[in-house]
């Protein structure tokens, strides 16, 4: 690669010995100042950008046809989505709920080739998917580290909305950071908030950057709102995806209770000298789950988990999320005026707390 210098200014500007120095005379020619690009030439190379980036990732997305569950033979269409192809032997990454009570899959690629599709494995909780066709040697897209994105980056999104292949919309980054309820009614975090126009049939493609990289993971719009889109980061599937391909599933701590934020009286506050005024009460509890085996009860008010507060659910599933399986933890709780310190276990499961 060819690095160009720029010629240094004379010393005699930069140090004290220009006090002495008279400045160029005006009447010297000056070299001429490189003229900034055109509007035109700014929209062709933006123009350039995008096609480059479709005609570089379009054969690896594909559109993810679902069939109904009466064996006939004629395919049934029973709903569409989109998808991408991520590894060259036939493993695809779409949205859980595209593929959630599938009966028969097919996917339709560029090219015309039409392939039956099983499902490998699915997580409901970050609306993720992975399906495979029986092919080799496709052409693939490559999932980076999403967490360097910024408000206002270039981002493309390509899907196949209302069935028409390889529909493309441009868009910024608008927001980041979001969160969106799963169909299990987990929070998925850290969600990425586009411009870019989806519509039914987008949901499972990739939302790619300048260079054709997967930052994201089409997955909702708001309906009758223009210009709002939802993206699953990629660093989210980067973690997920070898889950789903190594068993078919994404295992998670969980405590075996149900339970609802709670306000907690002010004078238990005081007398307890908690950090926080909210917990989360418990008003199930699986019969052999690991919360009640350790003793916790049913009316029981969760304030904190290894001293991290917990004001609501969601602070418990993403504490659960993240946290190892079969490794105790210490839950701090309220149990009508005491407080209680008891140790649990978390268990493996895929859904619950």
């Amino acid at each position: 690669m060819t690095t160009i210098k720029k010629k240094a200014a004379p010393l005699s500007w930069l140090s004290g010995e220009a006090a002495a120095q008279e400045p160029p005379s005006p009447s010297e020619p000056r070299p001429a100042s490189p003229q900034a690009p055109s509007d035109a030439e700014l929209l062709d190379a933006y123009s350039r950008a995008v096609t480059a980036v479709v005609e570089r990732v379009g054969p690896a997305v594909v559109s993810i046809h679902i069939g109904k569950g009466r064996r006939t033979s004629e395919f049934e269409p029973a709903g569409a989505g989109s998808g991408f192809v991520i590894t060259p032997d036939g493993y695809i990454l779409t949205n859980s709920h595209v593929v959630a009570n599938a009966h028969e899959i097919r996917a339709l690629f560029i090219d015309g080739q039409k392939l039956m599709a099983t499902v490998i494995g699915r997580d409901p909780s970050t609306d993720l998917a992975v399906i495979r066709v029986n092919a080799s040697g496709l052409e693939y897209a490559s999932l980076i580290d999403s967490s360097a994105l910024r408000v206002g980056q270039l981002v493309i999104a390509v899907g196949n909305p209302f069935g028409f292949q390889s529909s493309v919309s441009t868009g910024v980054v608008s927001s980041l950071g979001r969160a969106l309820r799963s169909q299990d009614g987990r929070l998925i975090e850290n969600i990425i908030q586009h411009t870019a126009p989806l519509n039914p049939g987008n949901s499972g493609g990739p939302l790619l950057d300048s260079k054709g990289r997967v930052v994201g993971i089409n997955t909702a719009i708001i309906a009758q709102a223009q210009g709002i889109g939802f993206a699953i980061p990629a660093s989210t599937a980067r973690s997920v995806v070898p889950q789903l391909l190594a068993m078919g599933r994404v295992e998670r701590s969980y405590l075996g209770v149900i339970g609802f934020r709670r306000q907690l009286d002010r004078r238990l506050v005081r007398f307890h000298k908690l950090s926080s005024d909210q917990g989360v009460e418990i008003v199930s509890l699986e019969p052999s789950g690991p919360a009640r085996m350790s003793g916790l009860q049913t009316g029981d008010i969760i304030i904190s988990i290894n001293g991290q507060d917990m004001t609501s659910p969601d602070d418990l599933f993403r504490f659960l999320s993240e946290w190892t399986i079969s490794r105790p933890v210490s839950v701090s709780l309220l149990r009508r005026k005491n407080k209680l310190d008891l140790e649990v276990v978390p268990s493996a499961a895929s859904t619950r707390l």
